[in-house]
């Protein structure tokens, strides 16, 4: 497919993979590994839903490949400081990228220059996970749902802050073409942990604000935090009860996701295994039950070079919230 750029920045996705990994396969099969332990480097916090889910698939996949798998949280800048670690990590297999689609979709969108280059340096593996995006707020805010928000919002223009876990994030997108779409006057308040955020909703320092969709989970079951509604195509495992902005008024059915990523390099014989291993994994009734635990669905099992065109589509919905925010390169 034909994606528009963004002006001045461009879109850097094109091609994701592909030219890299007929490069990797030139290197040769992967031979005896993995022969020492393999780290994941999560662009997230430790505790939140990168972090849980990185670690939902590094006991199995420990198992399986016979080698301890370390997880690493590594937070900060919309997973960017965690995408440059591994971009620039060797392609030998034994570093590997955890993401949110946010990470991934929306730096090379937002940032005029980039510490890596998404198209060249990072190889898909495979997709982890499915769901959209919570939107919650606290208890004392006075609304239970996104007509409730809109209705206040519009009643205090300027007055009701909204938090996200960071400027470009996909809470931040989001809200952005929430506020355009109602004419909503909203500050942002950007935190740079997603953990940080949930606790100024808990305490009430702010009202309102977009999380990731499993780490809100215990603090709404505990009364703590109110859930108005859900981005993506559908309701999720653990908020059947919630509908979707959707159902409410405002088409988002695009979903989230998370993702393992490797190096440039990396051989291709390595990629597919760990595609093959991953989808594997995902698709047993045991870890299904797992993830719709934390409030995902297990995605359709795709080869590596598949999802890298699936990355391809996600991107231009991305691409059109980024221009409704105008947001500036940083």
């Amino acid at each position: 497919m034909t994606l528009d750029p963004i002006p001045r920045r461009g879109f850097v996705l094109g091609g994701f993979a592909l030219g890299t990994g007929l490069r990797a396969l030139a290197q040769g099969a992967a031979g005896a590994w993995p022969e020492r332990p393999i780290r994941i480097v999560v662009a997230g916090t430790a505790g939140a839903g990168g972090d849980i889910f990185a670690r939902l698939i590094s006991a199995p996949l420990q198992a399986t490949l016979g080698q301890p798998v370390v997880v690493e949280p590594k937070p900060g800048a919309n997973g960017l400081i965690a995408c440059d670690t591994v971009a620039k990590a060797n392609g030998d297999g034994y570093t590997l990228l955890f993401a949110p689609s946010s990470a991934i979709l929306i730096n090379p969108v937002i940032l005029d220059k980039m510490p890596y280059d998404p198209k060249k340096d990072l190889v898909p593996i495979t997709q982890v996970g499915a769901a959209g995006i919570l939107l919650v707020a606290n208890p004392n805010a006075g609304f239970r749902d996104l007509a409730g928000m809109v209705a206040h919002a519009k009643a205090h223009p300027g007055k009701l802050a909204y938090g996200s876990w960071g400027t470009g994030s996909s809470g931040h997108l989001v809200m952005e073409g929430i506020k355009a779409h109602y004419g909503l006057d909203m500050p942002h308040v950007p935190y740079k942990t997603l953990t940080g955020e949930i606790a100024d909703l808990i305490g009430n320092n702010i009202s309102v604000g977009f999380t990731d969709i499993a780490s809100p989970i215990p603090h709404i079951r505990a009364g703590k935090l109110v859930a108005l509604g859900t981005s993506g195509s559908q309701r999720w495992p653990a908020t059947r009860d919630v509908p979707s902005l959707t159902e409410q008024g405002y088409r988002f059915d695009a979903d989230g996701w998370y993702a393992v990523f490797a190096p440039a390099g990396t051989p291709r014989a390595i990629v597919d295994r760990l595609n093959e291993e991953i989808n594997r994994l995902q698709a047993t009734d045991e870890m299904r039950r797992k993830i719709e635990a934390q409030n995902m669905v297990v995605p359709p099992g795709r080869s590596a070079q598949r999802f890298a065109e699936a990355i391809l589509a996600d991107a231009a919905i991305w691409q059109g919230l980024a221009k409704t925010a105008e947001l500036k390169g940083k």
